[in-house]
């Protein structure tokens, strides 16, 4: 799992790295004002981008164990690890309920 959530941060930050040249370079190909010559130099530039940086490529994955299935936007944890912190106390404003 460890080599899961590496690569997850590694291709975080190359989305980082190249976010903003993948946006101009989309905007160009996209952009039918512009002729088809510089339009089609856009393209090639950006499938010369590692496919890794991006947006798509990211999963959202618990920043304990590694999972990527039912993850709690705020704290990037999964139902599981958020349910076991908080029935220990580790997350504030958190209760065992019981009706």
């Amino acid at each position: 799992m460890k080599n899961l959530i590496q690569r997850d941060k590694n291709r975080r930050k190359l989305n980082v790295l190249h976010e903003e040249k993948r946006l101009a370079l989309k905007t160009i190909i996209y952009n039918r004002n512009l002729p088809k010559n510089i339009r089609w130099r856009a393209c090639l530039e950006l499938s010369d981008l590692p496919r890794n940086s991006s947006k798509i490529r990211l999963s959202n994955r618990c920043i304990i164990t590694g999972r990527t299935k039912s993850i709690h936007r705020n704290y990037r944890i999964s139902r599981i690890c958020l349910r076991n912190l908080g029935n220990s106390g580790d997350i504030c404003g958190f209760k065992k309920s019981a009706w």
